[in-house]
């Protein structure tokens, strides 16, 4: 089955790469869009003066995560400085320490995007979990907002209703 799929896929890209003679996507956009997708896409691919990234082919500046890992490795193969190496790269040099951290901590994944801000619901302790609980087994009835309100009162957390809901669904969901 995976084969056919394959099959059809490919027959697919070139018929809309090939339509009556007209390139209509350019492989080169296909990748853009794929690396956008994966949110690996270089924002700033322009500042990036490494020579063997100008030629194409194998290498490309809008390749984040090649980027670094070829920025890591031209300092640790070529012995370039890490001033050098986050110039040349087009990257600052927070950056390239961001970057060797996280490699020598995770490896190749290390230097996939990661996202910001908190991760989780890290005001919903096990205490504020508790608390709701408690207070939803008398009334279940209970709105969110309600909540929030006793939270910030009795427990000194101010917790968004909203966070509240989406702790719920996932308790019920469990």
């Amino acid at each position: 089955m995976n084969a056919t799929l394959d099959t059809i896929s490919i027959a697919a890209y070139f018929t809309l790469r090939h339509f009556r003679g007209q390139t209509l996507l350019p492989p080169r956009d296909a990748k853009a869009r794929r690396l956008k997708q994966l949110g690996v896409l270089n924002p700033s691919s322009e500042r990036v003066r490494a020579p063997w990234f100008e030629t194409g082919g194998f290498f490309d500046a809008r390749d984040l995560v090649q980027v670094k890992y070829e920025m890591l490795r031209h300092v640790r193969r070529d012995g370039a400085t890490k001033a050098d190496a986050a110039t040349l790269f087009g990257v600052a040099r927070p950056t390239f320490y961001q970057a060797e951290a996280a490699f020598a901590r995770d490896g190749l994944t290390g230097l996939l995007p990661r996202q910001r801000g908190p991760k989780g619901a890290h005001k919903l302790t096990l205490e504020v979990m508790a608390f709701i609980e408690q207070h939803l087994a008398g009334d279940s009835q209970i709105h969110a907002r309600a909540l929030a309100r006793r939270i910030e009162a009795e427990l000194g957390v101010t917790v968004h209703p909203r966070s509240i809901e989406r702790a719920i669904a996932r308790k019920k969901k469990r």
